[in-house]
Parts: C-alpha cells; structure tokens; sequence
C-alpha cells in the first residue's frame, strides 16, 4: 500500500517590531486550519516563526534581545496552536529563539525547531547547526546578520524521526546550502525534510549575489532532494520585514528534484501537496543506493578537515599509477 501524506508549507509574511506573540499565533493558526480545509496531516511553519528577526539589530548587552527567546514550549502563549493541532489532527512544525539554562547555570541561545504530531505533543526538536552571519558590530552595513552573536551552534546533528507514517528530518535555513545536511539525513532513511527560513534579499559581503537568491534557494534544496530522494518543504518568512526585503517562494520539493508547489506572494500563505513517501525508493534503490555506490574511505577530508588546503604550488599532483 503506497504511503502518502498531504503536507503543506505554511508562508509568513513580515512580523512587526513590536509584534505581540499572540498575533502571531493568530496567524499560525489561521494557517493550520487553512491546512486542516486542506486535508492536511502536516504543515511546517519558517524559523524564528514567532518573532521579528531580530539578529539584524546590535545590542551592547547579549541578553539585550532575550525577550525575543522562548524559555518554555509550549509557552502560555503558544499553547492555543498545540490544542488546534490537536483538535484538527494536523501535526506542525514550527521554529523559534530557545532560551534555556544548562546544568551548569549557564544560559545558552539556540535557533530551534520542534515537531508536533497530530496529537499535540512534541516528537522531535532540532537546534541549528550551521550558524552565518558575525558576532559583532558591523555598523556600516545597511542591517546587521548577528545571529553568531545571538546563538550558538548546536553539536546535536541532523537527527530523524519516526513521524507520520514515514522517517522525518528538519533543518533551519542556512543549514540548506550545506550537502552534508541531507546526506546526514539521507544515511538514516530520511523520507521528509522540514526547513525554514529567513533570508533577506541583500547580502552585504557581495551584494553581486542579490539577483541569485531566489535561484539558490532553489537550487541547493532541489540538489538535496533529489541526492539523498527525499521530499524537502522550504517554508520561508518573506516580504519587506523592518525595512529589509526578505526572500519568499516557499516550496514543496519531490525526491526527483521537482518543485510540485510554490508560494506566489510575500505573506502569509498556504501551498500544499501530497507526498507519496514511496516515490523516495526511486532514488534510494537506484541511482542513489548508498549501500552498494558510496565510497566513504575515499571521503575522509569531510569530517576530518574544516577549511581549505591547496596542494603545494611547487608539488604537482601526480596521477595515480
């Protein structure tokens, strides 16, 4: 019997400043009843989907921002999603600013995503691994991408989970350029992968790549898909937020690397495809089949090396023998 599981990607358009978190759960759960009309198991939600993205803002205190953090979840004021969901049946992803005090009494910042099933309950979490942007101050930028200032990176991985008839993953935004993402979640039989993002239009290092942003976003989750044959869902948070133009064009991947479902405005927007969680055998028993075709004794510079080392200018390589 084919498995299939009707998913949706639920867009935001900009959140306000001043924003309160109730709004904001006015509108994600908008969203999830919209998806709930839908037939809808499943609908994923941006990162730092509750807030602002504050990380474009310095603040000379690094608690300056802490208001921004979630320190329970659900919190008081999420709460209302999780009964929806479990009202309606639809299970949800959704990312958020995590605060929390480790054993130690340290306090520790992570960019957060949890998975809730149709039950309401929490049935997985992940915590950004790939963290861009600077720690510092950069006044001379238009807007500033802190968020090395505002979080850490997380050690835990790219763990997968058993979720709605098939084997789930999530990732968070710059997380997505990054092959090893899905190849992590690949080589644990990784059927679904959430990913949310803010992305602004502008980037400041080389504002050369501006016109490109849509095509790499595309681009790098549509690889991911297909080389590891998985559906991939980006879920973008868009439009002009604070006065910085974000990207949008939220999509809904198949493990052959085809868009099957686009947003086509900057706000708050719902698409929605069935996934046939099957299809993914296509590519995971043939082209794909990491078993029989991978090498991993040949791989050995991707784990064990972190930045780039030339071969010598005076030592020419020789081919082997």
């Amino acid at each position: 019997m084919t498995r299939t599981i009707t998913i949706a990607a639920g867009q935001l358009g900009p959140i306000a400043k001043d924003e309160s978190r109730s709004a904001v759960v006015e509108r994600l759960m908008d969203l999830l009843s919209q998806a709930a009309e839908a037939n809808c198991e499943l609908v994923a939600f941006p990162e730092l989907a509750l807030t602002t993205f504050f990380p474009r803002w310095f603040t000379e205190d690094i608690g300056g921002h802490d208001h921004y953090y979630e320190t329970e979840m659900p919190s008081a004021e999420t709460q209302p999603l999780f009964d929806l969901a479990k009202e309606l049946g639809v299970g949800f992803a959704l990312g958020y600013a995590e605060l929390l005090t480790d054993d130690s009494g340290a306090t520790r910042r992570f960019n957060t995503t949890v998975l809730v099933d149709q039950q309401g309950e929490i049935v997985g979490k992940f915590r950004k691994v790939h963290i861009p942007g600077h720690e510092s101050d950069e006044p001379w930028r238009p807007f500033q991408h802190l968020e090395r200032r505002y979080f850490e990176e997380s050690d835990a991985g790219f763990a997968v989970h058993r979720a709605f008839g098939g084997i789930v993953g999530m990732a968070t935004c710059n997380d997505r350029r990054w092959p090893e993402t899905y190849r992590e979640m690949g080589l644990q039989g990784v059927e679904l992968s959430l990913i949310g993002y803010n992305t602004p239009i502008h980037y400041a290092p080389d504002p050369g790549q501006n016109a490109l942003q849509g095509f790499h976003n595309h681009l790098c989750m549509q690889a991911g898909a297909y080389q590891n044959g998985t559906w991939v869902v980006g879920i973008a948070k868009g439009g002009t937020e604070e006065g910085v133009e974000s990207l949008a064009q939220s999509c809904i991947i198949a493990p052959s690397g085809q868009i099957v479902a686009q947003a086509v405005t900057t706000g708050d927007e719902l698409i929605v495809a069935k996934a046939d969680l099957d299809w993914c055998k296509q590519y995971k028993e043939t082209l794909f089949d990491f078993a029989r075709y991978r090498r991993p004794e040949v791989y050995q510079r991707i784990t064990t090396q972190k930045g780039v080392i030339e071969p010598p200018i005076d030592s020419p390589t020789e081919a082997p023998a």
